[in-house]
């Protein structure tokens, strides 16, 4: 054996040894329970109330929890925990706290790929179960955020020559800050107009932007702006949807050039005419907008320049006038060739004839003071101004003596000039009729001042109206109907009210509000008049809302008009017919006629039409029962018996009328009352032909034997009463009978022998009139049955007995009396008993010993009827043979 010795090992040695042996005697549970970190997952959706359960670390990690000590769980992070979860220390299940997890809150910078969890260490405890649980709760999205534009007004500009199917971005899309489906899935337009169209592209991060696309021609000059609603909606169940307002600007472009309203002036101007003058306005217009209607008057190169000089054309207004002095002598008409130019166009041509009147005199000259406002030859006057309203004063000038003037219009419009009062040459400009921006927005006049001579002035007056606040918007309906479906979407859009005002600028700015007695579940977006209704409707809860929109302008002092709104909810099936009881009982007397009407079974249908008509049916039991579809009335066929079957139990549905139909179930329980249609049946003695033998030596109290009977009916009508009606043989009083339980008891000493037959009635209880039954009990007294023969043939002779039948009376027994009529002499009878029992007593004595011997040696037996219930006192009874008992 070769023993080697490694370098160094003498020193390490010993030391890896020490920590060998403390490894092997140090407590082994530090090393035993180290395991490594298991990691458990849970999902649950965000938004859950507090106590919502999470899951169960004990349960997922199979832990045995009948070990003891018991296991024990704790959270590392307590301030984490608290906040989202909360963890049974003694079972390890994870209930959501009192704070709501929101997705978009716990992970705001989530991009959309990654999920959203929060992280816990769990402890299991104590030492030796030792476990380090790492649980990561991961939050799944709910559809609980709207879709939301950036901005509540969306501008877009579409120059109004743009090809058909251009496209044109709307920039600020929605934002949604749920997930997937839950986020924004498609965009649609309230009103496309005819000429939009909305298209929606996904770019390579799944980002949805819509684009305008325009499907027809515009024209700016014809339509300016359209404004309608961007609708964004999500994909959730139901829906939620983001609204912004759509402003689509048409754009101008040079499309249009400028055009005279007259293509052709004819103007008089007198010869001493001053300097001034104003001789014509040629007017143009472009529909263009901006920099592209900008329209400059000029000269054509055909008129001349002194011409040019001598008349002065104002470049933006077009105004002509006088500018120097004329010399009738040298010329008498001019024509001028005005030209109005706009950018990029061929300009409009119009021609001003001016024709020179040579005056010897000079023609009058016309002074004007104007009244209401002016600026630049034009006159301004509110369309609110009263009838009458004057504008301007003229001052006629410049007359010889012995001249007249006469002062006149030319030109339509609601105005006239005449002299003022009593002053000499003061001409009046007034209004003679009221004034309407909406109707005519100015008038151009000539006031022509013409003296005796026939000289001729004229000055040119234009008057514009200006427009007040004198119209309220007007609906297109005064009264709207709208129909709805109940259990509509929450946000359904309903109609879009139309009101215009004829106002100019802002006073023909139109607004839209409910009234006040709109329920708050209407929503009217003041712009568009679009109406909504924010959460679902219900028909049976109200089926018609009745209130009133206002349409209000902008103008001092506002005006508005009002429309009634009628919204009807019109009826889904979503009811189930209901039974007004949970179920039904009906009781009913046996016996009762067929087709007999039972019971009516109420039910009712919170929907109307069809959706409410309720239709009856029997599920079980249709051989025998029958039900009205209509009125729901329940009836039997036949008569029903109870002894038969006393209880029906039936199953009725009702079916409504609706697509798909909906259906309640009730249960009917019929109850059968009893009728006293059952008199009692005797079951014990079995027939009048029966008999039992009864010793003479029977002390008195010994039940003898006892009639049993039964009555199928139930309560009183089955109450059974005993009671001797008749007897024949017996002593008076020598039996009774329990009126209760039938029972036969011999009452006195048996003094006779042979036969005795007692008549026993059985009655009910039964109203109106108790029913009963009788039956014959035969007791043969004497010590033996020898001659059977003879016993029946007293017994066929019994049957002959008349039945005295007396009213029973509950409680009462009482014993047919013995008919004093049958002996004529009560001492004879006396006798003749006295004499018999003598012989009797005798007779028996003797006849008892030979018996007696010759039952011992002999055992003869004698057939007898066998009694339902015998007490042990009096007999008994074995294989029909008869079998006497002594009482001693």
């Amino acid at each position: 054996m070769v023993n080697r010795k490694l370098p160094g090992l003498g020193k390490r040695g010993g030391l890896w040894g020490f920590f060998i042996l403390l490894l092997y005697t140090g407590p082994p549970s530090c090393f035993a329970t180290f395991s490594q970190a298991k990691e458990l997952i849970y999902r649950i959706k965000e938004g859950l109330p507090k106590g919502t359960f999470v899951g169960a670390i004990g349960v997922d990690l199979h832990l045995d929890f009948t070990v003891d000590p018991p296991y024990l769980f704790s959270v590392a992070q307590r301030r984490l925990s608290e906040q989202y979860v909360t963890l049974n220390n003694l079972t390890g299940e994870f209930f959501t706290s009192a704070t709501e997890i929101d997705r978009e809150t716990l992970c705001p910078h989530n991009p959309n790929k990654h999920g959203c969890f929060f992280s816990l260490d769990v402890f299991v405890l104590p030492q030796q179960y030792f476990q380090l649980i790492k649980v990561k709760v991961i939050i799944e999205d709910v559809n609980d955020n709207r879709p939301k534009f950036p901005v509540d007004e969306i501008v877009i500009s579409i120059p109004e020559n743009t090809a058909v199917n251009a496209r044109y971005a709307v920039e600020q899309s929605a934002v949604d800050p749920d997930l997937g489906l839950h986020g924004v899935q498609t965009y649609w337009l309230v009103n496309d107009f005819g000429v939009f169209t909305l298209d929606v592209e996904e770019n390579e991060g799944g980002e949805l932007t819509p684009f305008v696309i325009v499907t027809d021609s515009l024209d700016r000059e014809t339509r300016a702006e359209y404004v309608t609603d961007i609708i964004a909606e999500d994909g959730g169940t139901p829906p939620l949807l983001g609204a912004a307002t759509l402003k689509i600007l048409v754009l101008d472009v040079n499309d249009n050039c400028p055009r005279f309203i007259q293509s052709h002036l004819n103007v008089t101007l007198h010869g001493n005419s001053t300097k001034g003058t104003h001789l014509a306005r040629p007017h143009a217009f472009d529909p263009d907008l901006g920099a592209n209607a900008q329209i400059s008057y000029a000269y054509s190169e055909r008129v001349p320049r002194e011409t040019r000089s001598l008349f002065h054309l104002d470049r933006t207004t077009g105004l002509i006038k006088l500018a120097g002095k004329i010399d009738t002598a040298t010329a008498t008409f001019y024509k001028l060739t005005v030209l109005a130019n706009g950018p990029g166009c061929i300009p409009a041509v119009a021609t001003v004839a001016v024709r020179l009147v040579k005056v010897q005199t000079g023609p009058p000259e016309v002074i004007p003071r104007y009244i209401a406002q002016e600026k630049d030859g034009v006159l301004t006057i509110r369309e609110s101004e009263p009838v009458y309203s004057p504008i301007a004063f003229f001052t006629v000038k410049n007359l010889q003596d012995g001249q007249s003037v006469d002062c006149y219009l030319e030109g339509s419009g609601p105005f006239r000039i005449g002299p003022y009062q009593l002053a000499k040459d003061e001409y009046l400009l007034e209004t003679t009729e009221p004034l309407d921006y909406e109707t005519t927005r100015g008038y151009e006049l000539m006031v022509v001042a013409e003296n005796s001579q026939g000289l001729v002035i004229k000055t040119f007056l234009k008057v514009e109206i200006l427009d007040e606040n004198d119209n309220a918007p007007v609906f297109q309906q005064s009264f709207v109907e709208i129909s709805v479906d109940e259990n509509n979407a929450p946000n359904t859009y309903l109609t879009q009210l139309h009101a215009t005002d004829q106002d100019s600028e802002a006073r023909g700015e139109v607004t839209f509000l409910l009234g006040g007695d709109a329920p708050g579940i209407f929503v009217l977006d003041q712009v568009t008049g679009i109406l909504s209704v924010t959460t679902s409707l219900d028909r049976e809860e109200k089926e018609t809302y009745r209130f009133i929109v206002r349409a209000v302008d902008r103008g001092i002092p506002r005006r508005e008009s009002i429309a009634t709104v009628v919204v009807t909810v019109q009826d889904r099936n979503d009811n189930s017919p209901r039974f007004i009881n949970k179920d039904f009982t009906f009781f009913v007397p046996e016996n009762f006629p067929g087709y007999g009407e039972i019971g009516v079974l109420s039910v009712t249908d919170a929907d109307v039409g069809e959706n409410g008509w309720v239709a009856l049916s029997i599920l079980n039991g249709s051989d025998i029962f029958l039900i009205d579809t209509g009125r729901g009335t329940l009836r039997a066929k036949v008569s029903l018996d109870r002894e038969q079957q006393g209880t029906y139990q039936l199953w009725i549905e009702a079916v409504d009328g609706g697509q798909p139909a909906l259906s309640s179930v009730t249960m009917v329980t019929v109850l059968l009352l009893d009728v006293n249609d059952n008199p009692p049946i005797v079951l014990f003695p079995q027939s009048n032909q029966s008999y039992m033998l009864v010793l003479p030596n029977t002390l008195p109290g010994t039940s003898i034997t006892e009639v049993y009977a039964v009555d199928n009916d139930t309560g009183m009508n089955a109450v059974i009463a005993y009671s001797i009606i008749k007897r024949k043989g017996a002593e008076p009083g020598s039996f009774s009978i329990d009126p209760e339980t039938g029972n036969i008891t011999l009452e006195r000493e048996l003094s006779n022998r042979g036969l005795h037959s007692l008549l026993v009635k059985v009655s009910d209880h039964g109203q109106p009139e108790p029913l009963y039954s009788t039956v014959m009990v035969n007791l043969f007294v004497n010590e033996t049955v020898s001659n059977e023969s003879y016993i029946q043939s007293l017994l066929s002779r019994e049957n002959d007995i008349e039945i005295e039948d007396k009213p029973w009376q509950i409680g009462q027994f009482q014993e047919v009396p013995e008919r004093k009529d049958t002996f004529p002499c009560k001492a004879v009878l006396v006798a003749l008993s006295v004499t018999c029992a003598g012989l009797f007593f005798s007779l028996v004595t003797m006849t008892a010993c030979i018996c007696c011997k010759r039952f011992q040696k002999q055992k003869t037996k004698s057939e007898v009827e066998l009694p339902l219930k015998m007490k042990t006192d009096s007999m008994q009874v074995k294989n029909g043979k008869l079998r006497h008992v002594s009482n001693i």
